[in-house]
């Protein structure tokens, strides 16, 4: 009989008393143990169920029919493209903020699946790996329960008293010295070693991170899962200080970084705090998911893609084609910007020349950080204007208290394949411009970091446009 909750059912009847609380507390809880029923029928219903409502999110959205494949391949650029135009750009969101309930539950039911199993309650974050969390699933499902002389592992403890506030402390010092000790050790693997920016870096590490400092924090006595929370994210902060003061990143870097690791940071403090409730174990086990880090972020450079992405921006102007065509192939100095990105380092356009005419001839786009040599490919007045991008300057000069940090992610990895203008004809002496970028991104996951490179580059682009359209409309008005 389980102590902890004499109502909720026992490991060997798991749908016994069976209510939608109950169910609940088995999914999302930290509480119940889960038998080998309970795991198996949750977990495969849950993914049949999950790939059902994205198939139909999907075709209804985009028409096109969500492969099984593709579903369980954990590769994101493989199902990049069930989100390409006509896709709507919130789509991407909404299954990845569908997706998070999900995600806890996998992580959740499997450690306590792994602790009910007779095994080490880290053995379950084998649910984080690629590949490996689909055979994972399947032993956790045939394992049998394990008697245990400790009926009450499960049982969730009160915050600790005022007596323990002290050995707190140095319990929280401790948890977020070893995490920054492990955020130093993969950036120094992943950046300087392999040279990869890959998603075990950016949200394996985090979640390592929290879960480890969290841990910690609540050995040998157990506190709140808020104070853990807290715990982690000071972990994540101190941790990019470090890096800050030791010259590996930059602010803008930091700061673009600290949404999606303080996230996945909160994650693995509820999986530390969860690990440290219902598993009386040693503490040199984290040494387990710990090491695993490495291993992802050496597997995940070998196996991944690198998809194409698009940006399309544009604007009207009150002057015909052939008037805006000359601005388009080169314009003047834009004035200084007044946005506090650009002014906080990221490069942005100065002025655009070219040597020649036609195809062949080269277009010199001149940013902050240098210029953009943009061979013609497509020479087409007034109506298109292709190139491509031969050599490109750094996407941004890094914020930093010393006076040169220019960080490996600022070289190569943000790639801009291509370029076009296309001028369309409203009638009545007006024109739509449109001015395109293509563009490859080499760091994970790239649904999180496009959202910014999206967004600058929009920024650029109507930085262009906005000067293109008020020479041409200068030039109408004479």
């Amino acid at each position: 009989m389980n102590t902890a909750n004499p109502s909720a059912p026992t490991p060997d009847q798991p749908f016994a008393n069976f209510s939608f609380v109950t169910l609940m507390k088995l999914w999302f809880g930290l509480q119940l143990p889960v038998s080998q029923l309970a795991y198996a029928t949750s977990g495969f219903a849950l993914m049949i169920f999950k790939y059902l409502c994205e198939f139909w999110f999907i075709y209804v959205n985009t028409g096109r029919s969500y492969a099984p494949y593709d579903f369980f391949n954990p590769l994101m650029s493989v199902r990049q493209k069930y989100f390409a135009p006509p896709a709507p750009d919130w789509m991407m969101w909404v299954i990845i903020v569908w997706s998070l309930p999900f995600l806890w539950i996998a992580v959740s039911m499997s450690v306590r699946r792994a602790v009910d199993a007779g095994k080490n309650a880290w053995f379950g974050l084998w649910v984080f790996v690629p590949f490996a969390n689909f055979a994972l699933m399947l032993i956790l499902s045939l394992l049998p329960r394990v008697q245990r002389a400790d009926q009450e592992s499960f049982r969730i403890a009160k915050d600790a008293p005022d007596t323990l506030i002290g050995h707190g402390l140095r319990s929280a010092l401790f948890g977020i010295a070893i995490a920054a000790l492990i955020c130093i050790a993969m950036v120094s693997f992943s950046v300087y070693l392999i040279a990869d920016y890959g998603a075990a870096l950016f949200m394996g590490t985090p979640i390592i991170m929290g879960a480890t400092s969290s841990f910690l924090y609540n050995r040998p006595h157990l506190r709140s899962w808020k104070s853990s929370i807290l715990v982690a994210e000071l972990s994540i902060l101190l941790s990019g200080m470090i890096l800050l003061l030791f010259a590996f990143e930059g602010v803008i870097c930091l700061a673009m970084l600290l949404p999606i690791a303080g996230g996945m940071a909160i994650l693995g403090a509820l999986i530390g705090f969860m690990i440290a409730a219902i598993e009386p174990q040693q503490s040199i086990m984290i040494l387990i998911p710990i090491s695993l880090l490495p291993v992802l972020a050496g597997a995940e450079s070998r196996i991944r893609t690198v998809p194409l992405y698009e940006v399309l921006t544009t604007t009207e102007i009150n002057a015909s084609p052939d008037q805006v065509w000359p601005h388009v192939v080169g314009f003047s100095d834009l004035p200084p910007p007044s946005n506090w990105y650009f002014q906080l380092g990221i490069a942005f356009p100065k002025r655009a020349t070219i040597q020649g005419s036609g195809v062949g001839a080269v277009r010199y786009c001149e940013f902050s950080t240098g210029p953009f040599v943009e061979p013609i490919t497509a020479w087409e007045p007034p109506t298109r204007l292709a190139f491509d991008v031969q050599s490109q300057p750094s996407p941004m000069h890094e914020l930093s208290p010393y006076r040169h940090v220019h960080p490996p992610h600022l070289d190569g990895y943000l790639r801009s394949k291509r370029g076009e203008f296309r001028l369309v004809d409203l009638g009545n002496g007006r024109t739509r411009l449109e001015g395109r970028t293509w563009y490859e991104y080499e760091i994970f996951p790239q649904f999180y970091w496009t959202l910014w490179t999206d967004m600058l580059i929009h920024r650029i682009h109507q930085r262009v446009l906005a000067h293109i359209k008020d020479l041409a409309e200068r030039d109408n008005s004479r």
